[in-house]
């Protein structure tokens, strides 16, 4: 197998763990371990790994910047903390289905957020794909209730997971040119433990580890291990041999995979709303993937 394949099937494994993990998570959430108690195990233990990482790995010995410090912070807060503790919420009240289809908005949500930072202009064919990616989302959300499977409240939080991660894609980028990806992520692994401790610590407390049964104990370490520390490592991997719009595809893998593997172990159904939205919001993916924004005369 020759490296590209190998870069390929690294990509293929992240979206299988990821969709997988829609499903896996739940079977720990939120009856065995509520969710924010759930994420401080999962950002200590990533926080503890990373660290290893830069130990044992021979890098050159830089800091943060003083200019950068406040951007670090909003990485910290947009990519670590309010991100992953709306996801796992999400995830908690909705279905599997549901959120995967709804992460999908997040590119169309970095193109929305790019037109109001950076002041990016926004071509027919991306205010049309903004237009049927908002439609898709809301068609999905508004019916939440009705349709039994997912709650409009998950749905609600899974959709603000995945603008904190907008945000934070815009803000992490200026930064991916100062610094390698192994201090980004380290240090707002670092950072964000802070903001998740607050919320996180009483859940945390009354975990009551001697009731997890084995299944409960597979979905911890998977959730912990596999779709934290592996994906990461993965991701690099394949950066190093592919470009990132590869990476990319990958992406729009994942509700798929999640569906099959939702339906296959019971934990959600399709029907035909959440075919419509989902096809609203893969149009809307797709128009603005093959659109370059111009950037207006005050963009920042």
């Amino acid at each position: 197998m020759n490296e590209n394949s190998k870069a390929h099937l690294a990509l293929f494994i992240v979206a299988l763990i990821y969709g997988a993990n829609y499903s896996i998570a739940k079977i720990a959430l939120p009856e065995f371990i509520e969710p924010f108690g759930f994420i401080l195990c999962r950002v200590a233990f990533g926080l503890v790994v990373f660290w290893a990482i830069s130990i044992f790995q021979k890098t050159e010995k830089i800091s943060i910047r003083k200019e950068d410090r406040w951007r670090f912070l909003a990485c910290a807060f947009t990519g670590v903390a309010f991100n992953q503790l709306m996801f796992f919420k999400g995830l908690s009240l909705t279905s599997p289905i549901n959120a995967s289809i709804i992460m999908l908005t997040t590119p169309i949500l970095v193109l929305v957020l790019s037109g109001f930072i950076l002041g990016e202009k926004w071509s027919i064919k991306g205010t049309v794909g903004i237009l049927a990616g908002a439609a898709g989302a809301f068609l999905l959300i508004g019916a939440g209730e009705s349709y039994g499977a997912g709650s409009r409240t998950g749905d609600l939080f899974i959709l603000l997971n995945s603008s904190s991660y907008a945000f934070y894609l815009i803000l992490v980028k200026p930064l991916m040119k100062k610094y390698p990806p192994l201090f980004i992520i380290r240090w707002i692994f670092t950072i964000g433990i802070f903001f998740i401790i607050p919320f996180s610590l009483q859940q945390f407390n009354h975990v009551e580890w001697a009731t997890f049964t084995m299944p409960v104990w597979a979905s911890f370490v998977f959730v912990i291990l596999f779709a934290t520390v592996f994906t990461y490592g993965l991701n690099i991997y394949a950066l190093k041999k592919v470009s990132p719009s590869v990476v990319g595809f990958y992406i729009y893998l994942q509700p798929l995979l999640a569906s099959l593997i939702a339906i296959s172990m019971g934990k959600d159904e399709l029907n035909v709303l959440k075919c419509i939205a989902a096809l609203l919001i893969f149009i809307g993916v797709y128009l603005i993937q093959h659109i370059r924004p111009t950037a207006t005369k005050n963009a920042a």
